[in-house]
């Protein structure tokens, strides 16, 4: 049975129908486990054992969330709208980390990108009551933005220091050393 592209719409956009709670329940299940395959693909030994079936199950549940970004594109009526929306470019971070690995080595470890999407959350259990609470917060970090700077740009400063006198440090306990005396 061919669905038209108005039930399609209910279906993916509508968390209120039993169709729509199901589907977002399933790209949910499937964010998480995309998730735990990069985490368990991180540990060698997992990796040894069962590397190609973590690799062919990625790239089924990539193939899942291609078929989703291409529908919610399809189905709208200003499908540029989506694209350049907040969620249109999470959804397509999402699918990009395995083909950005197929031309760029670890690429694939930008898959944790994915865990951005769980932000659908908000729209399937109806906490958008907290998005004010967000505006707020995110108000706030943006009249800060120079005191924030100010703060990462030290941290990093000092994680760089100390970051080379380690490197000196260990470098001369083994022998090496890169500076000439």
């Amino acid at each position: 049975m061919a669905l038209n592209k108005k039930r399609i719409y209910e279906i993916i956009f509508e968390a209120d129908t039993n169709e729509g709670k199901a589907f977002d329940v399933t790209i949910i299940s499937l964010i998480l486990l995309s998730i735990l395959l990069v985490l368990l693909d991180s540990v060698a030994g997992v990796r040894e054992r069962f590397g190609h079936l973590i690799h062919i199950t990625e790239w089924f549940i990539t193939g899942i969330f291609l078929i989703e970004y291409l529908l919610r594109i399809y189905v709208l009526d200003r499908p540029v709208k989506y694209i350049f929306s907040f969620y249109g470019i999470i959804d397509l971070l999402a699918i990009l980390p395995n083909f950005l690995g197929l031309i760029l080595a670890g690429g694939q470890s930008l898959m944790v990108i994915r865990a951005v999407r769980l932000l659908r959350v908000f729209r399937i259990f109806k906490l958008s009551r907290y998005t004010s609470a967000g505006r707020t917060l995110a108000k706030a970090l943006y009249r800060s933005r120079e005191k924030i700077f100010m703060f990462i740009s030290v941290i990093v400063t000092m994680v760089v220091i100390f970051g080379t006198i380690m490197y000196l440090v260990e470098g001369e306990e083994s022998g090496f050393t890169s500076i000439p005396v």
